[in-house]
């Protein structure tokens, strides 16, 4: 199964051509003040994290840690969003609410076929301090998934400012092909983008294995990041198989400048 998201909004007359660079993303839709807003937006990606509450009976709320409760639950998010021409990217920390959270795609998602994305970080990656979840773990458990659902498997990355940040190592690229070889759903490779000036060739073998496989690029909130490094992806790259997941003034920017 190829990534089936860019047809999805091509169709729904949401997007004009099939340019990944188009789709534009919510972040953080955690409550319920954010869900309304996102909903009636202009976005077309909603992107949402989801734990498991602090209390009996646990149940998956939507919420980032270091919380532990939120005003909306899984179930009440699915409910909502599922009557509107949106995608959705739930953003797991923790395998302990995979299941639970799949079991409940199933139930109430199981007759859409709009965008479901589901995302964790399961390898380190450069400058990476947090813990990955268990790779194989995660995809057991999201492996009930319908067929067209993408699974989002990045690496615990970070960039520091007054540091010789690595990029993506060949150790690292060649870790995760080996881990979604046999993986039969479309995958994104989430890709820290300040990093990505020195990963070129790395990321660019690591599409070449598979034409199930994406890029979506990330940047953090006090990254530096030059557009111009993105643009030579644009020019060497399917404009089709690279997300753009940055703040809106930049994803418009890097549109206009790989046009000229």
């Amino acid at each position: 199964m190829f990534d089936q998201t860019l047809e999805y909004f091509l169709k729904a007359g949401d997007i004009k051509r099939k340019d990944a660079v188009e789709v534009r993303w919510a972040h953080a839709v955690n409550t319920r003040s954010r869900l309304k807003e996102a909903l009636s937006g202009p976005t077309h990606m909603l992107e949402a994290d989801v734990i498991l509450n602090g209390v009996f009976p646990r149940e998956p709320i939507m919420a980032h840690p270091p919380a532990t409760d939120s005003d909306i639950t899984l179930r009440e998010w699915l409910q909502a969003v599922k009557v509107h021409n949106k995608g959705i990217k739930l953003d797991f920390k923790s395998l302990e609410a995979v299941a639970l959270s799949v079991a409940l795609l199933q139930e109430v998602l199981s007759e859409l076929n709009f965008p479901i994305w589901v995302n964790a970080d399961v390898l380190q990656g450069p400058g990476g301090t947090a813990c990955p979840l268990d790779p194989r773990a995660f995809l057991v458990a999201v492996e009930r998934l319908p067929p067209h659902a993408v699974l989002s498997l990045g690496w615990t990355a970070l960039w520091t400012a007054g540091t010789d940040n690595p990029g993506y190592s060949w150790v690292m690229v060649k870790q995760m092909q080996e881990l979604c070889r046999e993986v039969k759903h479309p995958v994104t490779f989430p890709v820290c983008a300040a990093l990505m000036a020195r990963s070129f060739s790395q990321l660019k073998w690591l599409l070449q294995q598979s034409d199930r496989y994406t890029l979506t690029v990330w940047t953090g909130r006090s990254d530096e990041l030059r557009l111009q490094d993105l643009v030579s992806y644009r020019k060497e790259f399917d404009v089709s198989r690279i997300y753009y997941d940055l703040p809106e003034h930049q994803r418009m920017e890097l549109s206009v400048m790989s046009q000229n």
